[in-house]
């Protein structure tokens, strides 16, 4: 029993070793300089610390997003639907939500939206569809304004237009 723990314990100290010693490898290659092995070192340690500290813990869980009502949806909509070149959003389909603490000042939120293509034409007859062609995800600022909660249009991103099938 004794004898396994030494192995594993020389097999964790083997690989720091190897570890370490291809960080200075690579530290010397890419800066073409000797390198401080102390300052490396305490960088490794503060690292790994910041990690398991108190105040990282809620960074590191994974929350749910906290819906968000907006007052501009038409103006989001409209935005939406020229950065990101479908020929309509539904207005009803727009969902806000943040990360973020909302009481602040301003805040990043993610948009999702349903889009629309264009009718299509088939034997002369034209074909409308309430079915939603794509998914469109975009992220913004929000902030509070004189009549509520306000998504800044010019700071909209399409960050992805998923076909849907």
């Amino acid at each position: 029993m004794a004898n396994k723990i030494v192995r594993i314990i020389l097999i964790i100290v083997i690989f720091i070793v190897f570890f370490e010693l291809g960080l200075l490898g690579a530290y010397t290659i890419v800066t073409a300089e000797p390198p401080d092995v102390p300052a490396l070192l305490e960088m490794q340690i503060t690292k790994i610390a910041g990690i398991f500290s108190p105040e990282k813990v809620n960074e590191v869980l994974v929350k749910d997003p906290t819906p968000v009502t907006i007052t501009n949806k038409k103006d989001i909509a409209l935005q939406l639907e020229e950065l990101s070149k479908v020929d309509g959003v539904n207005y009803e389909s727009i969902n806000v939500t943040t990360y973020e603490d909302t009481e602040s000042g301003e805040f990043n939120v993610t948009i999702e939206a349903l889009g629309y293509a264009s009718p299509n034409s088939t034997s002369g007859q034209i074909v409308i569809s309430q079915v939603p062609s794509y998914k469109i995800i975009a992220t913004g600022v929000a902030s509070y304004k004189g009549t509520g909660l306000m998504v800044d249009k010019n700071t909209v991103q399409i960050n992805s237009v998923l076909k849907l099938y």
